[in-house]
């Protein structure tokens, strides 16, 4: 066992302990709403609710949150928790046309009809686990996911590749929802025969590799025209290292998919740009953004780009087998553990500055899908080289 596998081992154990025990408790009993039903979008500081309207994006990632606790280790009622939140997300959610719109005020109300790409994303990705978590809703959740699929397909589908965010089109076109759509595909793909999953998947994939990444720096655009060019001005030239870590992972796993090694090798490069270039030292995080000539251009550092670090890490250390991912894998663990040391454990803080403080402000529940899928993905990686040393 090298020392950089011996402290990833070590960092997932704690993480799995402060899942476990303190945020599943915590984000199931105060966090889910017992009497309107759903979940609230943040806690504060003190743990306590913090009422206020419920984004359409939030919901699903919780289904999803909780979906898979039992696999890291939770024994509350995790499946109890699933039903839950999407029973409420389907009553209070969805529209008549089978999409999912984007707000509702405390009390179930609509504040916003919009359908937008990345919530309609989301929605699918959290139904291929309850399809995953709670069988006998299996053919309920892949009728509805396929139902958004096609009415995307029909209504939003961009002449080239991918989507456009609304009907009618509208500029800048992104990047980040066609990301969350690949992570959807590549879900309902590994449970499901249905062969336009991985068509998409493979498409959505492409349009990164052709569109989305610069051939000469190798990092990955955030905003475009609707002809897929690099959007005007300093829009165009933005790049999140927690993005080129989040593709990179999800790049490894589709170019293991379909043999693809071109896209193998431009996940790495980004994932080694990203540690390279979007890490700060001082604090141990990766920073928001950079431009396309790896200048800063946001220095603040989010949570979720360290979850992304950590998921990126392991799959290019299994992959590879290079040690260097497993010392990435530790500072992102490590990286990770500062966001969680709150007075009341299980919650979270999201925003470190580059003076070395953290935003004093609620936790949002929308973190949670980025926290529990990376320790989910380090425990799982851990374990399976443990198994075979």
């Amino acid at each position: 066992m090298t020392k950089a596998f011996a402290e990833a081992t070590r960092l997932c154990d704690r993480l799995k302990t402060w899942a476990t025990e303190a945020a599943y408790p915590l984000w199931w009993t105060i966090g889910a709403d017992h009497k309107k039903g759903g979940f609230f979008e943040k806690l504060d500081l003190e743990g306590a609710p913090v009422e206020g309207p419920r984004r359409g994006r939030v919901l699903p990632r919780q289904i999803f949150s909780f979906a898979i606790a039992g696999e890291l280790g939770w024994e509350g009622p995790w499946r109890e928790a699933v039903e839950h939140g999407l029973s409420f997300y389907l009553a209070a959610y969805r529209r008549p046309d089978g999409l999912f719109r984007t707000l509702i005020g405390p009390n179930g109300e609509s504040l916003d009809e919009t359908a937008e790409l990345y919530d309609q994303a989301f929605a699918m990705f959290a139904l291929a686990a309850v399809a995953q978590a709670l069988p006998a809703r299996a053919a309920e959740a892949k009728a509805i996911a396929v139902e958004v699929r096609q009415r995307l397909i029909v209504e939003r589908k961009h002449p080239m590749a991918g989507f456009h965010q609304s009907n009618p089109p509208t500029t800048p076109l992104q990047s980040n929802p066609h990301m969350h759509l690949f992570e959807a595909m590549l879900a309902w793909n590994a449970i499901d025969d249905d062969p336009a999953w991985r068509a998409l998947a493979d498409e959505i994939a492409e349009l990164a590799l052709s569109k989305f990444i610069q051939a000469e720096s190798g990092q990955l655009r955030e905003f475009f025209d609707l002809d897929w060019n690099a959007a005007p001005g300093v829009e165009g030239r933005i790049c999140e290292p927690g993005h080129q870590f989040e593709w990179g992972w999800l790049l490894l796993r589709w170019g293991r998919l379909s043999g693809r090694a071109d896209a193998t090798k431009a996940a790495l490069r980004m994932i080694d740009d990203a540690e390279a270039h979007g890490i700060d030292l001082s604090r141990g995080v990766a920073i928001n953004a950079l431009l396309d000539d790896f200048s800063i251009h946001d220095n603040g550092a989010r949570l979720w780009p360290q979850t992304e670090r950590i998921k990126a890490a392991v799959l290019a250390a299994e992959i590879t087998g290079e040690d260097k991912y497993w010392d990435m894998a530790a500072a992102g663990a490590e990286g990770l553990l500062a966001y969680l040391r709150t007075p009341v454990p299980g919650l979270w803080r999201d925003k470190y500055q580059p003076d070395e403080t953290f935003v004093e402000e609620p936790a949002p529940a929308s973190s949670f899908y980025h926290i529990a899928l990376a320790i989910l993905e380090l425990d799982r990686t851990v374990s399976a080289r443990a198994a075979n040393a």
